[in-house]
């Protein structure tokens, strides 16, 4: 077996140095171009799991930053969460409000649903009327949307009314394709594989 010689290893590394060169070369003038800085609208959507956990990411990552915060679950409730237990921690930081009555299948009373969909919008609406608020988690609105306990563009207007340096987060799935294109960032999960599938329990930690 021969090993390289010297002149092959350096000139490999030299095609790697001007690849990197090249494409932070690129990166620098993208960097360059986004002068814009404001509160952006962020859509986590899709089938697959991670679009509250995301959220709720950003939502630590904010409170590391000194912004104040606000949580608004629409959906959840019927069932105490991990991120629930952890961000109530933060009483002066966070504002946290679970208004759902627990997912649809398990309520089986669509009046109740809409109802406390309603509830819920009429405290995220109170907190994307506040500058106070740096960063708002709407945490399942996409489901009050899609079903229909909530119009679509009452809460879009809500959204483009917000004050400018308001970050918000939206998850669930099924979102409209009204509130996509309203969005700055839109992602969408796709299921690839999941443990529930197998037969497996919902673990704290992860889906809990």
């Amino acid at each position: 077996m021969n090993d390289p010689s010297s002149s092959e290893v350096h000139t490999a590394e030299e095609r790697h140095r001007e690849r990197m060169q090249r494409k932070k070369e690129l990166v620098d003038r993208k960097i360059a171009r986004a002068t814009i800085e404001r509160g952006v609208l962020v859509v986590n959507t899709g089938n697959g799991k991670g679009k509250s956990s995301s959220g709720f990411g950003m939502l630590a990552r904010s409170l590391g930053h000194g912004f104040h915060c606000g949580v608004v679950q629409f959906i959840k409730g019927s069932f105490s969460t991990g991120e629930e237990a952890f961000f109530r921690r933060f009483p002066d930081d966070v504002d946290y409000h679970v208004m759902g009555e627990g997912y649809t299948w398990e309520t089986q009373d669509k009046a109740r649903d809409i109802q406390a969909a309603q509830a819920a919008w009429q405290v995220a609406a109170t907190m994307l009327a506040d500058a106070r608020y740096d960063f708002v988690l709407l945490d399942e609105l996409n489901i009050a949307l899609v079903k229909g306990y909530l119009e679509v563009a009452v809460v879009g207007a809500a959204l483009a009314a917000r004050p400018p340096q308001q970050h918000v987060v939206i998850t669930g799935r099924g979102a409209p394709e009204a509130l996509l294109e309203q969005a700055d960032t839109v992602t969408e999960m796709r299921v690839v594989k999941h443990a529930f599938q197998a037969g497996i329990r919902a673990q704290k930690g992860i889906e809990l």
